[in-house]
């Protein structure tokens, strides 16, 4: 299993430096998660072709590699010119990605909870110009139901992803969506069985909670979706279960640290949790 780090926490470090700062952490690997200087959320890419070879010589000199790059657009929303916005930023992400010499790329179903079948159109529409292009340049497409997303239950994203019927089009699980995505992690992860290639690392307590009270949101009624991307140990998450769970249906692909909440220890947060990775990985999987 490949054990790998998204560095939002450490997204102001500059692009040129990121490589050696990860490599200190005691990781091997980048997930390229959106930064400004170089693939913003929701906008075009910025990198420009210098950019992408002085940042793949400074992988290089680090020792680090970009196991995934992780961009996301409103490619599934329902304003199509939103949509085709997203479809020309996704095709110069593609290049980025290939010049990186990067072979996977995950991201998020997006779309809108309230106008499901019409992002769903869109969705499909997105990927009947965009999965030829995968195809061409052999690059793997991991897709994520994300909470706020046209689709956040778990076993309905993994339906979703068999439906496109692409080899080179697989799942993400995210660890802390759990209670998101129906709350049953281990049926999610048996139900996508080979389909299961990348993962992402981090806590959340269970916002339902045993009345529905766990978190109030005023005004009442409120659609806001509620998580953290907290330390492991510090929320609900079975990660017992988790790892076994993984074992069970022969898990190896890229598993992705990607705390959020802590940015005022980053680099603590990113060395706790790898060791919390590692602890369960000799547990349950070696």
């Amino acid at each position: 299993m490949k054990i790998a780090l998204d560095p939002y926490m450490l997204r102001k470090v500059p692009l040129l430096s990121l490589p050696r700062v990860v490599a200190d952490l005691g990781y091997h690997h980048i997930e390229l998660s959106p930064r400004d200087d170089f693939l913003p959320f929701f906008l075009h890419p910025r990198a420009s072709s210098a950019d992408v070879a002085a940042f793949k010589g400074a992988l290089a000199e680090a020792e680090v590699s970009v196991a995934s790059v992780l961009p996301l657009y409103k490619w599934s929303g329902p304003d199509e010119d939103e949509r085709q916005a997203a479809v020309r930023y996704w095709k110069r992400a593609i290049e980025i990605t290939v010049d990186l010499g990067v072979d996977v790329m995950n991201s998020e179903f997006n779309g809108r909870p309230e106008a499901a079948p019409a992002s769903e159109a869109q969705f499909w529409r997105s990927m009947e110009e965009l999965l030829p292009i995968f195809e061409r340049e052999g690059v793997r497409l991991v897709l994520e139901p994300h909470p706020d997303d046209f689709v956040e239950d778990g076993i309905a994203g993994v339906n979703l992803v068999k439906a496109i019927n692409s080899p080179l089009v697989t799942f993400l699980y995210c660890a802390p969506h759990t209670f998101h995505q129906g709350g049953d992690l281990a049926a999610v992860i048996r139900h996508a069985g080979p389909l299961l290639t990348q993962l992402h690392l981090a806590d959340s307590f269970d916002h339902r909670g045993s009345s529905g009270l766990r978190y109030i949101v005023n005004p009442p009624g409120s659609t806001v979706r509620v998580h953290q991307h907290l330390d492991i140990g510090q929320g609900e998450v079975d990660w017992n279960l988790f790892f076994r769970t993984l074992a069970e249906v022969g898990f190896d692909g890229t598993a992705t640290v990607c705390v959020f909440a802590w940015e005022e220890r980053a680099e603590e947060s990113c060395r706790f949790n790898l060791d919390q990775v590692n602890q369960y990985v000799a547990k349950h999987l070696m």
